[in-house]
Parts: C-alpha cells; sequence; structure tokens
C-alpha cells in the first residue's frame, strides 16, 4: 500500500514537473501574441467613459472567458483525433498575424484621414447626450471579443503544437493554465492601464510636491505607454507570426538558423528575429495584397 502511494505521488510530482515546463515554454512563445492582445483591448476599451471603463473591460474579459471554454475544447479535441491538423492551423494563424500587422499599418499610413474621422465620430457620439451610451458600450464590448477570439485562437492553438504529443491530461492542464493566465493577465494590465491617469490625476491634485510630480509624471507618460504598446504589439505580429510560418516550412526555418548562427551570440539571436519579421511583413503584405484584390472584384460587381 505504502509503496504504491509513493508511486502515485511520484507520477503526479513527474506530471506537475511536465505541467510547469510546458506552461513555461508556452507562456514563453505565445508572450508576443500577448503584447499585440494587451495593446489592442486596451485601445479598444479607450474612449469610453472614464466611469464606465472598468464595467466595459469586465464585459470583455467575460467574453474573453468564453472564447477560451470554446477554444480549449476544439483544441483537446484537434490534438486527440486530428493532430496532422495542428501545424497547417499553426501556419494559417501565423499568416492571419502577420496580415493583421500589415493592415494595421496600411490603415495608420494609407487612410489617415479615414482613422481620423472614426475617431472624431466616437469622440462625439460619447459626447452627444442623446446618445444610447449603453449601445455605443455594446458595440465596443462585442468588437472587443471578436478580436479577442481571433488572438485567443493564436494562443491556444500555439499552445497545443507546445504540448502535442503529450498526455491528454497535461495537455488539458496546460492549455487551461495558459487561457487562465493569458486571460486574467491581459485584462488585470488592460484594467491598470485605462485606469491609470486617473490614478495620475489624483495623486497631481494631492498637497505633498512629491505626490504631485509622481501624478504629472504617469499623466505625462499615459499616452506614451499606449503608443508604446501599440508599436510592440504591432512588431510582435510580425516576429510571432513570421516566427510560426519559418518553422512550419523546415527548409526554410534551417536554412535561417544556418545563416543565423554565422553571426554568433547576441547578433545571432537579433539576425534570427529580424529574418522571422521580414518573414512575416512579406507574408503579411502577400495575403493583404490578395485581400484587397478580392474586395477590388467585388465592388466592381
Amino acid at each position: 500500500m505504502a509503496s504504491s502511494l509513493l508511486l502515485l505521488l511520484d507520477d503526479i510530482a513527474t506530471v506537475l514537473d511536465d505541467v510547469s515546463v510546458l506552461t513555461k515554454v508556452a507562456a514563453k512563445k505565445t508572450a508576443g501574441v500577448l503584447g499585440d492582445d494587451l495593446a489592442l483591448n486596451a485601445q479598444q476599451v479607450s474612449g469610453v467613459k472614464a466611469n464606465r471603463e472598468l464595467p466595459v473591460v469586465w464585459a470583455v474579459c467575460k467574453g474573453s472567458f468564453v472564447n477560451k471554454a470554446i477554444l480549449v475544447p476544439a483544441a483537446l479535441a484537434i490534438g486527440s483525433w486530428l493532430p496532422w491538423l495542428v501545424t497547417p492551423l499553426l501556419m494559417v494563424g501565423g499568416a492571419f498575424l502577420c496580415f493583421e500587422g500589415c493592415e494595421k499599418l496600411a490603415h495608420k499610413f494609407l487612410h489617415k484621414d479615414e482613422h481620423a474621422q472614426d475617431t472624431a465620430r466616437h469622440e462625439r457620439a460619447v459626447a452627444d447626450e442623446s446618445v444610447d451610451i449603453a449601445a455605443v458600450e455594446k458595440q465596443k464590448v462585442k468588437g472587443a471579443v471578436r478580436t479577442d477570439f481571433i488572438l485567443s485562437a493564436e494562443i491556444i492553438a500555439i499552445t497545443l503544437g507546445t504540448v502535442q504529443g503529450q498526455p491528454f491530461l497535461t495537455q488539458l492542464t496546460v492549455l487551461v493554465g495558459i487561457a487562465l493566465i493569458m486571460t486574467v493577465g491581459v485584462y488585470g494590465l488592460v484594467a491598470g492601464i485605462v485606469k491609470l491617469d486617473d490614478a495620475g490625476l489624483y495623486l497631481s491634485q494631492r498637497q505633498g510636491a512629491g505626490s504631485r510630480a509622481i501624478g504629472r509624471a504617469i499623466l505625462a507618460a499615459a499616452p506614451w505607454l499606449m503608443k508604446g504598446l501599440s508599436i510592440a504589439g504591432t512588431a510582435a505580429m510580425f516576429l510571432v507570426g513570421g516566427g510560426i510560418l519559418v518553422h512550419g516550412v523546415p527548409a526554410l526555418g534551417h536554412a535561417l538558423e544556418a545563416w543565423a548562427v554565422q553571426f554568433g551570440g547576441l547578433l545571432g539571436g537579433l539576425a534570427s528575429m529580424g529574418a522571422n519579421a521580414a518573414v512575416g511583413i512579406v507574408a503579411g503584405s502577400i495575403v493583404l495584397a490578395g485581400v484587397e484584390g478580392v474586395k477590388r472584384v467585388r465592388r466592381t460587381r
């Protein structure tokens, strides 16, 4: 009896150790998507009235939990019955990330007027007392949850690729763990970011000179933080998406690794990242061109 109990405890410890290692690996691989998820959701919530920011973040967070509840069982089913589908799904997801990055850049630099008009329309809607704010918030939440579903699918797909071939219990534990960590982490940080300006305003109105200085610094830094998150999120799209595509084509992956090794050390790592980003930009541009071509054909009809 004692030996059986010890064997059981040893098996449990082994499973937990595997789960811990695989969770760390999956978290590292999905960190790029996490940065993009954080930046996009912080932008989605921006523009909401101050007293409604946290309720909107919570509404999107609940939608994200629903998304994960759909995606985790689907991923386990694919891993169990259609394991050959994991790599193609990762490739599609990687291409989509690259496309989304290129689309964001194209919208920012090629459609500046349209972007400015959309922002102005939203600001007028929030300021207008006759506008149904609940409807505006509902639309924002719906768009944010839809964006979250796409990025959550990327996170789950990358995690599934990491645990492929592992026992079912290990796959389940790692997938659920990553889903919970990413959701709580992203929306906890989003809640902190959207209330950062309120914290700065509060401190800037305190009597102490030190508190006021810190508050003014926070207020000055908040817009730059949002811009930095947006830039980091876009860069992460190309790095993560390009990396997925590179590793999905073994010949290309081996060739780029051999090329990067020549630089050695830190330069080799930077060269590898640069190659992944370059592949991501090229792939995203090709997909974007194809999507725009299809749109034009439909418009002419």
